[in-house]
């Protein structure tokens, strides 16, 4: 049986959610990584073929607000940036099909374990209200503790952001549903646009540390290198709409973290 075939397999008696993984065709070295952990933790996942932002030409790039992107993050959209919002998009929708209540989505550089899936069920019944839990980041300036799952994971929100990475996160229906329709149109980097709870009027929250961790593949970026991330960068006139786009949304944030069950 092929690699992808077994990654498209039904998920065992023992795993009460569906797992979801992001992976594009070329990274298949990725792919043997996750099915390799699978068989050793004894977990399924259902792969969702992502789009390859790479092989997709800008002006076959749908539903995007190019001047709105520009607007708020001021610069240009990089294709790996188009590929990973699609396909978090294509991730849910998936989800969304199913008749489950609740799921995981990660991405294929995660390094998981044994007890993740455990972690991730413990830290969204910690917080019954929320329609998100961040399990992956890389920022967590401000944390603000809100209560302890059973498996000893703090969850809570930061004041300051964006986190970064959606490497891996667990999401309800009610979540999904509220997130596909607030951002069918991308106008900011997928990570960027998914924490804002504020603006989809969903409860989102974090746990203080990773429930994962990254493998070694996470170095052969999918999205961009620094140089280009530079390239794509306006001048600094042009960028000043985005500048206050997150003062905005900086305030939005601590109202938010102060004031959301």
């Amino acid at each position: 049986m092929s690699l992808t075939a077994l990654a498209e397999t039904s998920f065992t008696p023992l795993q009460t959610i569906p797992v979801y993984l992001i992976n594009i065709d070329r990274a298949a070295e990725r792919l043997a990584e996750i099915q390799r952990q699978s068989d050793e933790f004894g977990f399924r996942f259902e792969r969702v073929d992502g789009v390859d932002g790479a092989l997709v030409p800008r002006n076959q790039w749908i539903d995007v607000d190019h001047d709105r992107f520009q607007r708020r993050h001021g610069r240009t959209i990089l294709p790996g940036e188009y590929g990973c919002y699609r396909s978090h998009l294509l991730a849910l929708h998936r989800f969304l099909a199913s008749g489950d209540e609740m799921a995981v989505i990660i991405e294929d550089d995660v390094a998981l374990d044994i007890d993740f899936l455990a972690r991730a069920i413990a830290a969204k019944e910690a917080a019954p209200s929320a329609g998100l839990v961040k399990l992956v980041n890389h920022r967590w300036n401000g944390f603000r503790a809100m209560t302890r799952s059973r498996m000893g994971d703090v969850v809570g929100r930061c004041l300051f952001g964006p986190q970064g990475s959606t490497a891996c996160y667990l999401v309800t229906r009610e979540g999904a549903e509220k997130i596909v329709k607030s951002l069918a149109i991308m106008s900011l980097p997928w990570d960027v646009a998914v924490e804002r709870g504020w603006d989809m009027r969903i409860s989102i929250v974090s746990t203080r540390a990773n429930i994962t961790g990254f493998s070694r593949l996470q170095r052969t970026t999918m999205i961009g290198w620094r140089r280009d991330y530079r390239a794509a960068k306006s001048s600094a006139w042009r960028r000043i709409p985005a500048h206050i786009f997150r003062t905005l949304d900086f305030f939005r944030r601590i109202a938010y973290v102060l004031t959301t069950p």
